[in-house]
């Protein structure tokens, strides 16, 4: 009897707790959810360095071209 009160206070007090499921269901679960969490992430970074990328292709392309001005002048 005293086991009862035991867990059932502990159901009550938001004890240990049991996960009901195999667990290929379970890790079928954590994949889902980590691939709906890390899709977009993945898509920001791609669109962050292709900016990144752009940027560094039109400082290289101008100072190319300031380097070639001044070597026509001299």
């Amino acid at each position: 009897m005293a086991e009862e009160i035991k867990s059932q206070e502990q159901q009550q007090e938001g004890g240990p707790q049991t996960i009901k499921g195999d667990v290929s269901t379970i890790l079928t679960g954590v994949g889902s959810l980590l691939d709906n969490t890390l899709t977009p992430v993945g898509n920001m970074l791609v669109q962050a360095l292709e900016s990144v990328n752009s940027v560094a292709q039109q400082i290289l392309e101008g100072i190319s071209k300031s380097l070639n001005n001044n070597q026509g002048s001299k």
